[in-house]
């Protein structure tokens, strides 16, 4: 049986350069979901801007797409934010059923989130791609950043698609693999 490609994604800080990017790569995937890890919007007051930051262009952007993301609250998203993307940013965090597979989508800088034994946890906020079976119980997996990557690590994105994660750059090279279902 078929499953939906997702795209995940984290940490656009608002530039509209690489959101752009991230769009380009959603339709060259031919993704049917892009699930964002939050910081949507603004840089944060620890990040430099980032190329092309432009909010208002990054709201004019995935505004359309609003009916295939599902979101969740990144430290830098305020709920000024909800009142202008058109689809619910605010969550803490939420989970996605995948085939037999739970993923549980969080930004990162929560702590005591209901994580439960064999989740798949996609988070965001490091700027930095991970994969890793914590002692938990439950893999640990980060997109990286859209905009701004941190530790050398490329501008990326997160492909789901026949049960296998893929990370990739911007313009589409694998970097990563990590085949997690069955």
């Amino acid at each position: 049986m078929s499953h939906p490609t997702y795209i995940i994604a984290s940490d656009i800080h608002g530039s509209a350069f690489f959101a752009q990017e991230l769009i380009e790569a959603f339709e060259r995937e031919q993704a049917d979901h892009l699930l964002l890890l939050g910081d949507i919007l603004y840089h944060g007051p620890r990040n430099d801007l980032p190329l092309g930051y432009n909010p208002k262009k990054v709201i004019a952007l995935l505004n359309p797409l609003a009916d295939k993301i599902s979101c969740v609250r990144g430290n830098c998203d305020a709920e000024v934010d909800q009142m202008v993307l058109d689809f619910p940013l605010m969550a803490d965090y939420r989970t996605v059923t995948v085939g037999e597979e739970v993923l549980f989508l969080t930004h990162g800088h929560l702590k005591d989130l209901p994580i439960q034994a064999g989740n798949i946890v996609l988070q965001g906020h490091t700027h930095v791609p991970v994969c890793e079976h914590r002692p938990e119980g439950w893999w640990l997996l980060n997109p990286g950043s859209v905009s701004i990557p941190k530790e050398n690590s490329p501008h990326s994105y997160l492909l789901l698609k026949d049960g296998t994660f893929y990370w990739k750059t911007l313009g589409g090279e694998v970097y990563r693999t990590a085949p997690l279902f069955g």
